[in-house]
């Protein structure tokens, strides 16, 4: 939050658990007015959270979160890349517990 803040950031929006990062005081994008992109209006979104670093930051913004292009990695492509590197097999050494 700090890095972010010292780049200028004015808010924070993320996906995780509200259990864990509710403590640092984010709350649900909701509140906020920001809704997760693709699912329907009210519908659960409670994993997407935000948090304002400057107060105020987001008053009177509404919108729509979309997840960004490169965000999410098709699993064919990453095993074709994958392949492009030799195989390697792990050493047993002595003195290592397995």
């Amino acid at each position: 939050m700090e890095k972010a803040a010292e780049l200028g950031c004015g808010a924070l929006c993320f996906e995780g658990n509200i259990d864990f990062y509710g403590k640092s005081g984010f709350k649900p994008a909701s509140e906020y007015g920001i809704r997760y992109h693709g699912l329907p209006e009210g519908g659960d979104a409670s994993f997407f959270l935000c948090k304002e670093l400057v107060p105020g930051y987001l008053d009177g913004i509404t919108g729509e979160y979309s997840t960004p292009t490169g965000y999410l990695v098709d699993e064919r492509e990453a095993e074709a890349f994958d392949k492009l590197f030799p195989n390697k097999e792990k050493k047993e050494l002595p003195g290592q517990i397995f």
